[in-house]
């Protein structure tokens, strides 16, 4: 019996002991699908055997609507670096709302969050937005204008958000996904007519030549690329050294522009994102997620040189709730009063127990596989390698699935998905937290070795 024969048969247990102990959660989504369509408000909180609907939130713990109580290294999707309903926030909304929430206009905490991105990130100048989907849009936008040219490049596996110029290629199947080098540019779904898929060019992660080769087929037709710096929605997959500035170099010389999606990287990988961490800085960076401590958020910053093109007016980068005063209250206490030093040093150590712990017990246990992890982000990858999206196709389901179920029903919430995202911890999150998540993944690894015999 393979390892894999092994994991279904755990899997069909956890997932039993799982919609046991959610059964008020089966109940809601059971009796608001006729309201909700699949009975959730995201395609992404539907993950198999079922949603958890949640009721609430406190420092490092969640609680859902069936009284159990998780130690949350889910985070939101990796929004949730504050934790919940941290002190700061709380009075910074707190006061926010007794002056009024919304007004379509600019309130002085803009300034404060534009002036501390521009620091962190070291790009002058910023423009907010309501979600990381808007800010990739505005980048790809801001390049097309700046250039005058249609096209686009994106990273194979890569997912930027829920706009038409990137719903291509984000989890292609093998037989659709074309030759490993020279990718098919793939739709999601049906939604994105074909002469849009035309107009962003697929690479794989990591490969130099392969861009050099789309910006030589492609003379004065792209406009730029949008990359995540660290892929963080296959798993967790560093760049290799010299990537990052090699494509900026690349870029430049023909003439396009490098945008940094840090939507997931941003304030979780350093207090100055992958910008920080790889010492290349872009011509545009996309932020939301941990920016806003919880509240909708996004941003984008730029050089003057494109950033000017909103000034002048040939870009019109609008939106009504753009720059909100809640989001804006929020932000600024996030950025001035809770991510400091302090807090990334506290990252650092709860990140070293983690990939230590971690490390040990798939030694131990004989596992394949090993963790990264970055900042305040890491994954647990049970797979010998993990450098591209062709890796991640040959990385079975099974590992990620059980690995949450154990997780799930030991009293850690991760990620749902399994293989395709990764841990976050808070500034509230404990060392006796992450100690948790240890000893759920210890007992799937003991499982694992009982079965083996």
């Amino acid at each position: 019996m393979t390892d894999l024969d092994i994991l279904d048969g755990l899997i069909a247990v956890q997932e039993k002991l799982f919609l046991a102990r959610t059964g008020e959660s089966q109940r809601v989504r059971q009796e608001c699908a006729d309201v909700l369509p699949g009975g959730v408000v995201s395609n992404w909180q539907d993950a198999p055997p079922g949603a958890v609907w949640i009721d609430r939130g406190s420092g490092s713990h969640l609680v859902d609507v069936d009284g159990t109580e998780y130690v949350d290294l889910h985070g939101g999707f990796g929004v949730g670096l504050v934790g919940h309903a941290h002190p700061a926030v709380v009075a910074a909304v707190s006061d926010r709302v007794r002056k009024g929430t919304h007004f379509a206009q600019p309130t002085a905490d803009s300034v404060v969050v534009a002036r501390d991105l521009a620091r962190r990130f070291d790009l002058p100048m910023w423009r907010f937005n309501n979600s990381g989907t808007e800010s990739t849009m505005d980048a790809v936008h801001l390049m097309r204008t700046a250039t005058g040219r249609p096209k686009i490049i994106k990273v194979e596996g890569s997912y930027h958000g829920h706009h038409d110029s990137v719903q291509v290629s984000v989890y292609p199947s093998e037989e659709a996904a074309g030759p490993a080098g020279k990718p098919n540019s793939v739709p999601v779904g049906t939604a994105v007519p074909d002469p849009l898929v035309a107009l962003t060019v697929v690479v794989p992660f990591g490969d130099l030549a392969a861009v050099e080769r789309v910006l030589a087929e492609n003379p004065d037709e792209i406009a730029g690329m949008i990359i995540e710096p660290v892929m963080m929605n296959i798993g967790l997959i560093p760049p290799p050294h010299g990537y990052l500035a090699g494509l900026r170099y690349l870029l430049h010389r023909h003439g396009a522009y490098l945008a940094f999606d840090e939507v997931k990287t941003g304030l979780g990988l350093a207090p100055g994102g992958a910008t920080e961490w790889s010492g290349v800085v872009p011509d545009l960076i996309c932020l939301a997620k941990a920016l806003g401590g919880g509240l909708p958020c996004g941003a984008i910053g730029g050089t003057r040189e494109l950033m000017g093109l909103i000034t002048s007016g040939a870009y019109e980068q609008v939106g009504t709730f753009n720059g909100n005063p809640l989001t804006m209250a929020a932000s600024r206490a996030v950025l001035t009063e809770i991510l400091t030093d302090d807090a990334y040093a506290h990252f650092a150590s709860l990140r070293t127990t983690m990939v230590e712990g971690a490390t040990d017990i798939l030694r131990r246990h004989r596992l394949p596989g090993f963790v990264r992890a970055y900042g305040a982000k890491g994954a647990v990858i049970f797979h010998d390698r993990l450098d591209h999206y062709r890796d991640f196709l040959a990385y079975p389901d099974q590992w990620g699935h059980a690995h949450w179920l154990y997780q799930h029903n030991g009293g850690v919430f991760l990620p749902p998905w399994g293989k395709c995202e990764q841990w976050t911890v808070s500034v509230q999150h404990s060392d006796a937290d992450v100690r948790l998540f240890l000893s759920n993944l210890g007992r799937l690894a003991a499982d694992l070795g009982a079965a083996r015999g």
